[in-house]
């Protein structure tokens, strides 16, 4: 039933598709569900190499069993947040959006955070905030937020009380892409000092220098990208909200 749960049969096909090597599309496309559900599913169930249909599905029968004994789950007012939104469908984003952030290499805490940062109408969050609506202990966000730091994810700075406050400013994406480029920059040079090592014209090096070469282009193309697209970040399509009003999430 496209739309619906997955049932206890489509989550042993999913699990029957990732032992054959089926791409999560393909599987998605042979249960008639979006890619997106696929995905969310498995990454939020052990990940490919770990899922496992029956533990998959008596998690998700335990989460629906949470939400039905809360009648607010803490930290969620997206039903009273002045914007119209569905909580139930933002939910649901901030689960897809935490996802894609796990599939692209961060750990799970700190894609959940990023996400939460991401989908707050507010300028900032503090950690007992972040704690609040992800429903985890503040030493897990401490951690996070040090690794995250480390990454020039999100930045820290003071607010009222002198707490300390957690965003994503609107260069952190451009820095991160420098970043990016300044690492594949170094992989470049490396793949160059080892020509001569390797012997010039050897398989080994004529690998290494086509690999330089086309690390040097990619990286040129994408601070030159960056550059050319750095003024999209500051571009706002509102008025920021008031960072003391009303209480912290990601739906708000």
């Amino acid at each position: 039933m496209p739309g619906g749960r997955l049932t206890q049969q489509e989550r042993q096909q999913i699990a029957l598709g990732l032992a054959d090597g089926l791409a999560y599309a393909e599987i998605a496309r042979r249960l008639g569900r979006p890619t997106s559900t696929i995905t969310r599913e498995v990454m939020r169930n052990g990940g490919p190499t770990s899922y496992r249909a029956d533990l998959a599905h008596r998690a998700t029968e335990r989460r629906a069993h949470r939400r039905r004994q809360q009648t607010t789950p803490r930290g969620a007012t997206a039903h009273a947040d002045g914007h119209g939104r569905d909580a139930e469908a933002v939910r649901a984003y901030e689960e897809t959006l935490t996802t894609v952030f796990i599939a692209s290499g961060t750990p799970k805490m700190m894609a959940r955070i990023m996400a939460c940062l991401t989908l707050t109408d507010r300028p900032s969050l503090t950690a007992a905030e972040l704690a609040q609506h992800l429903q985890v202990s503040p030493a897990s966000i401490s951690k996070a937020i040090t690794y995250l730091e480390s990454q020039d994810l999100i930045r820290r700075h003071r607010g009222e009380g002198r707490r300390e406050r957690y965003c994503f400013d609107e260069d952190i994406w451009y820095q991160s892409m420098m970043s990016s480029a300044r690492s594949t920059a170094q992989i470049a040079e490396t793949s160059r000092q080892g020509v001569e090592i390797m012997g010039r014209g050897t398989p080994a090096a004529v690998r290494l220098e086509n690999a330089a070469r086309f690390l040097d282009y990619t990286t040129e193309t994408l601070i030159r990208a960056a550059e050319q697209a750095r003024d999209i970040l500051q571009t706002r399509s509102g008025t920021d909200a008031d960072d003391s009003a009303g209480p912290p999430s990601a739906q708000e």
